[in-house]
């Protein structure tokens, strides 16, 4: 389905329903990204979207559903579609205020959740600068890897893992080899990061042997989301060769609450990267003309952290999704390139979002150059790597002139000391 502009996306069009009028609000009538929240002290799950400054149930348009949004995921472009036309008319016409008002709850009286149910989740690696400042760090002397420019590089995460916004993240234990000993040692990672990341969220799956083409590859994405890799760099460096991460990556994943879809961005799509003439150009089925022209999405991505020290929120990066060097359907297209069946609600992370400049870095290993160089926070306080009882919040949002600014909401985690190795 072509996701064009239509009357949803008029930034003149305003909704009854209050915090709308905000201009800074991540929330307004444009947006209305789907998610899963209880009222406090109740204990059933619903389905609804976020509006202004509350959650409005899906049951008002008779289109509740189970405690998660798989069955969505499911339904396809054509059903998101029509409930998005719903919704903005329910939520738009002053007139139905009266009857609509009662399927409405503050946010600050919900608890949200993860928004579906991920049977996989696949991390992708698509950020050239991310690529080439690690690489830097490590093998000055070396390029990128080859394969780099001609596929989407992925490893297999770990769905159990997936927590929403606002969880604690145990600090890890693992394998460590340290500079100055010979053999490692089971320990508290000393190195825990943070990666500044989008989710796609699969729609529609494909059956196992049959490739989803880059044409029709949109139709298989429900929406994004914003992630943080937890990532623990000490124990990646010495388990990672030579078969890549594995427990320095699996032990969180923090995903935030509301699914933004691909329609609510239409006014923010942006040209694939363009290419250095020295590049490798895509091979016919990882390109198209409209993902060439309109595939890639300008969502301003940002990381904030918060200490035991100071509750002020300091910024630690900003960068934009459009500098990525693969978009979305390329993802879907590769995954499933082999036969490799995606279901409803799985999840591929984009891989850290970092950007020409340090300012745009995604994650600490690279902000700190391999925490050679701390930064510093305001109040005399370092940080090379996060610590115990740091706050880490991502944030994501769209804006241009001839668009209503939408945003995600965030994603955080709360840092929480090892588990004692003495007491196991």
């Amino acid at each position: 389905m072509s996701l064009e502009l239509n009357q949803t996306h008029d930034p003149t069009l305003t909704s009854w329903v209050e915090g709308t009028d905000d201009p800074n609000t991540d929330f307004p009538i444009q947006n209305l990204p789907f998610g899963v929240y209880r009222k406090t002290n109740e204990t059933e799950w619903r389905c609804g979207v976020a509006i202004g400054n509350s959650v409005f149930d899906l049951a008002g348009i008779d289109a509740s559903g189970t405690d998660n949004l798989n069955w969505l995921a499911a339904a396809g472009p054509s059903t998101w579609h029509s409930l998005r036309r719903q919704l903005s008319a329910a939520l738009s016409d002053k007139g139905k205020e009266g009857r609509m008002s009662k399927f409405l709850t503050q946010l600050s009286e919900i608890e949200l959740t993860l928004p579906v149910q991920s049977r996989d989740y696949t991390d992708f690696f698509t950020s050239y600068d991310h690529a080439h400042n690690t690489v830097t760090l490590f093998r000055p002397d070396k390029p990128v890897s080859a394969n780099f420019k001609w596929m989407p590089i992925a490893y297999h995460g770990r769905a159990s893992s997936i927590m929403p916004s606002g969880s604690r993240i145990q600090r890890p234990l693992g394998q460590r080899l340290s500079p100055d000993r010979s053999i490692p040692v089971y320990e508290p990672s000393a190195f825990l990061d943070y990666e500044v990341e989008l989710g796609v969220i699969a729609g529609p799956g494909n059956t196992a042997g049959e490739p989803i083409s880059i044409e029709n590859s949109e139709d298989h994405i429900f929406g994004l989301v914003l992630l943080n890799d937890w990532s623990a760099r000490d124990i990646q460096g010495w388990e990672s060769d030579p078969l890549g991460p594995f427990l320095s990556k699996n032990f969180a994943t923090t995903i935030s609450p509301w699914v933004v879809t691909l329609e609510a961005l239409a006014p923010f799509r942006h040209p694939a990267v363009s290419r250095p003439s020295d590049d490798p150009q895509c091979l016919p089925h990882l390109t198209s003309e409209h993902n060439e022209l309109r595939g890639h999405f300008d969502i301003e991505v940002e990381a904030w952290l918060t200490t035991s020290m100071s509750d002020t929120p300091f910024r630690l990066s900003k960068t934009s999704y459009k500098h990525s060097y693969w978009t979305p359907a390329q993802m879907v297209t590769h995954h499933s390139s082999n036969g490799c069946p995606l279901n409803p609600g799985d999840l591929l992370g984009t891989g850290t979002i970092s950007g020409p400049t340090p300012e745009e870095t995604g994650c600490l290993l690279e902000r700190t150059y391999a925490k050679r160089k701390p930064i510093q926070l305001p109040g005399g306080e370092q940080r090379a790597a996060l610590e115990d009882n740091d706050t880490v919040f991502l944030k994501a949002y769209c804006k241009n002139p001839d668009a209503r600014r939408i945003g995600f909401g965030e994603a955080s985690g709360h840092i929480v000391a090892a588990r004692n190795i003495i007491a196991q």
